[in-house]
């Protein structure tokens, strides 16, 4: 494997998934946060494919889900009162 790493890559996580990607981390005595989450990327990309992931909403993609109304859950619609 290269170990030339020249590209960061920051990701947001919900605290569900952070959780998910730390008892892998603990389970499998990683090192670190960053090492687990390549080893996770690597196995999904292996599972999946390269090419599995064309046209499809990067909003598709979170490990756990975020209720029937995505990121507006605790928004009230326009032109809607609570």
């Amino acid at each position: 494997m290269n170990d030339l790493r020249a590209e960061r890559l920051q990701v947001m996580l919900s605290p569900e998934e952070l959780a998910a990607v730390d008892d892998f981390r603990f389970r499998h005595r990683m090192p670190t946060r960053a090492a687990a989450v390549r080893e996770l990327l690597k196995f999904g990309l292996a599972a999946v494919g390269v090419d599995a992931g064309a046209g499809v909403k990067s909003s598709s993609f979170g490990v756990f889900g975020r209720g029937p109304d995505g990121h507006t859950q605790n928004e009230p619609e326009e032109g809607k009162e609570d």
